[in-house]
Parts: C-alpha cells; sequence; structure tokens
C-alpha cells in the first residue's frame, strides 16, 4: 500500500455516515459542542447556508445569522468530532452556488424564499 491509500483509508474510519443532505440557501441548527472546564456541552448555531467547499473529509459549509444587529459567519467541517448534530429547518429556493451577497443586504432583503420539492 503506498501512502495515498493509507491517507485515503484513514479519513474513510473518520467521515460521518449520518449526515442530511444539506445545500446551498437551507437554513440549519448545527449543534456544537463547547468545552466548559472538563464538562461539554451543545450549543446550537441556527442559520442560512451561504457557502460549500470541497468534498470528502476537507468538507465545510459557512452558515451566516444576524446577531443582535451584526452579521456573524461560522465556517463549519462537516465530519469534525466538534459537531455534535445537523438538522435542517427550511429549504430555500436559489440559484447560485455561494451566497455571499447576503452580507450586503439588511433586513427583510436577506429573506430567501422557501423550497419544497427537497424534502427535510
Amino acid at each position: 500500500m503506498n501512502a495515498q491509500e493509507i491517507i485515503r483509508s484513514i479519513e474513510a474510519e473518520q467521515l460521518k455516515s449520518n449526515l442530511p443532505d444539506i445545500y446551498v440557501g437551507d437554513t440549519v441548527k448545527v449543534g456544537v459542542k463547547i468545552k466548559e472546564g472538563d464538562k461539554y456541552r451543545v450549543q446550537p448555531y441556527e442559520g442560512v447556508v451561504i457557502a460549500r467547499r470541497n468534498g470528502g473529509i476537507n468538507e465545510t459549509i459557512t452558515v451566516r445569522r444576524v446577531f443582535q444587529g451584526v452579521g456573524v459567519e461560522r465556517v463549519f467541517l462537516l465530519h469534525s468530532p466538534r459537531i455534535d448534530s445537523i438538522k435542517v429547518i427550511r429549504r430555500g429556493k436559489v440559484r447560485r452556488a455561494k451566497l455571499y451577497y447576503l452580507r450586503d443586504r439588511v433586513g427583510k432583503a436577506t429573506r430567501i424564499k422557501q423550497r419544497f420539492d427537497r424534502p427535510l
């Protein structure tokens, strides 16, 4: 076995199999494990997926939400052990692969139409 096959086999063990289908424009709730002292708790982070990147073990999603009038974006590594759960709240109807234009919008202009042809 060469080095690339060994790396692929190790990565295959780390891949999560229980992830839902996530598309750009979806509103998701990500459960993030937070360490406080010696205990862990799960903190939900809800927002709109504005970007997806790569595939395989390095796959990431960028989730944007507005908190106290300030836009906050977090990048989540999907197969990370820090991610406890991902739940799709609603499907969005978009025509772009990246929704970076939402950064310039404020208030009701950031709304995304709901899509009903994909199951939750």
